[in-house]
């Protein structure tokens, strides 16, 4: 699979350097934009931009003036980066489309999730067949191998391990899960989730250990 390409705008080096350094080692390809006016000249030239990591606070062209012009021509998903935490701009930052909202300081795998999470979302990473951590689902032929071995998996089962490894790293409560795994809003307790996962555990093996338990919330696939 060809890497994706993210373009990185910010004014500060140190940062660009540290998302780059996290979407590289997970297989991104990372332009990076030192301002506003450069990040609209490269979006324009590339056309094969797959997100945007976008600063609010930048000289030339700030943010949100980069996500408007951009927003003229292209749904390309957008993820604000800003220092400031303010209701106001996020609102501001939603009307213009955009797709997600970081403030910082913010932790870098928090991001590298985010974006993971956008880009599924908006399926510009292949469906079929996906491979992490000695699992292989195959979602067309409703199949999962653990180290190459067949795993007998309920329907169910198989869409909350899917569900899991297409949000890796990202913390999904029970109320969650079930609305997007069971397709309902569900006002009962939690056990349907909690057995469900339960017996999924047991049919992973070791690998089970990849679903943490989030005390109080819900649950995070984290590959170790």
């Amino acid at each position: 699979m060809e890497s994706l390409k993210i373009l990185v705008v910010d004014d500060e080096s140190r940062m660009r350097k540290l998302v780059k350094d996290f979407l590289s080692r997970n297989n991104y390809d990372v332009i990076e934009a030192e301002n506003g006016e450069a990040a609209v000249d490269i979006f324009f030239e590339q056309k094969d931009i797959a997100l945007i990591i976008l600063d609010v606070m930048m000289p030339k062209m700030d943010g949100w003036q980069v996500c408007r012009e951009i927003r003229q021509y292209s749904k390309v998903p957008i993820i604000m980066l800003t220092a400031k935490s303010d209701e106001k701009d996020e609102l501001l930052g939603f009307e213009l489309g955009v797709d997600e909202y970081i403030s910082k300081p913010f932790s870098p795998k928090i991001l590298v999730a985010r974006v993971e999470a956008i880009l599924r979302r908006t399926n510009q990473q292949e469906e079929g067949v996906i491979e992490v951590g000695g699992i292989l689902i195959d979602k067309a032929a409703h199949q999962v191998k653990i180290d190459n071995n067949n795993v007998d998996l309920s329907v169910k089962e198989f869409e909350l391990l899917y569900y899991f490894v297409m949000n890796k790293g990202v913390a999904l409560s029970r109320e969650k899960i079930l609305n997007n795994v069971w397709n309902y809003d569900y006002f009962g307790d939690a056990r349907t989730i909690d057995t469900h996962v339960k017996k999924l555990r047991s049919k992973m093996g070791d690998k089970g250990d990849y679903i943490k338990t989030i005390w109080g919330m819900g649950y995070k696939f984290e590959v170790e």
